[in-house]
């Protein structure tokens, strides 16, 4: 059944431990136990009935057969490598936006990485929502085995949608202890330095792309979760 598998996605959680160097503990709780928690009455009751093959309005969406999981996949990995603020390659000369030019200074501040991990996580939100409605409606004018599955899926992705915000809505503020912690690092590095100091572009520079990098990573993370569930209903699809 395809659902959200929630922050407890190995791959991001020993990320975003690796970052804080932190341990990370298996949770002894099976997944339908925790779903059991996440889920209220009115949730388990669609659900339930939904099982049943209970009728469950799909809502309507465009059907494009041609759209896939690989397409939208390569298209939200692509605008985090290639974002402006992220990309660690120097821009093309005359083409550095300015808050790629803020971020280069002295003394970067964390805000403009804030308002970009918020923006992808919102287009991957709307990418992904897209998707995974169409998948849906191809699925619910299927088989009534499919349509079972679509309706499924709907309640699930209802009840599941509160969850998934509270578990990743952290997700920039780690980032940003880890960007302080980077920074004070480089600055105490340089700090003990007696021999030709670097510049302080140079200095932001290593740093700056280092935490880029890790960025990236997490996002990527967190895209390769959020499509799950999506990636679920083509396999369905498919069969």
């Amino acid at each position: 059944m395809p659902g959200h598998t929630g922050l407890g996605g190995p791959p991001l959680v020993r990320l975003l431990a690796r970052l804080a160097n932190a341990e990370v503990r298996e949770s002894e709780q099976s997944l339908p136990d925790r779903l059991s928690q996440w889920l209220g009455w009115a949730d388990a009751i669609a659900l339930a009935a939904a099982l049943k093959g209970g009728k469950r309005a799909v809502a309507p969406a465009p059907v494009d057969g041609s759209v896939s999981c690989t397409e939208v996949r390569a298209e939200l990995t692509q605008a985090i490598l290639d974002d402006e603020l992220l990309a660690v390659r120097p821009p093309p000369k005359g083409r550095m936006l300015a808050r790629r030019a803020v971020a280069r200074n002295d003394d970067p501040d964390y805000v403009l990485y804030r308002q970009c991990y918020l923006a992808l996580q919102q287009r991957m939100e709307t990418a992904i929502g897209a998707l995974r409605a169409n998948l849906r409606a191809r699925l619910a004018a299927g088989s009534p085995e499919m349509a079972k599955l679509a309706s499924v899926d709907a309640v699930m992705e209802q009840a599941l949608a509160e969850k998934e915000y509270i578990l990743l809505l952290p997700i920039p503020s780690r980032l940003e202890a880890h960007f302080k912690q980077l920074r004070e690092n480089a600055q105490a590095g340089e700090a003990s330095r007696e021999d030709a100091p670097r510049t302080a572009t140079q200095q932001a520079r290593a740093w700056l792309d280092s935490f880029r990098k890790d960025m990236q990573r997490v996002l990527l993370a967190e895209l390769d979760i959020r499509m799950q569930p999506a990636e679920g209903l083509q396999a369905a699809l498919r069969e």
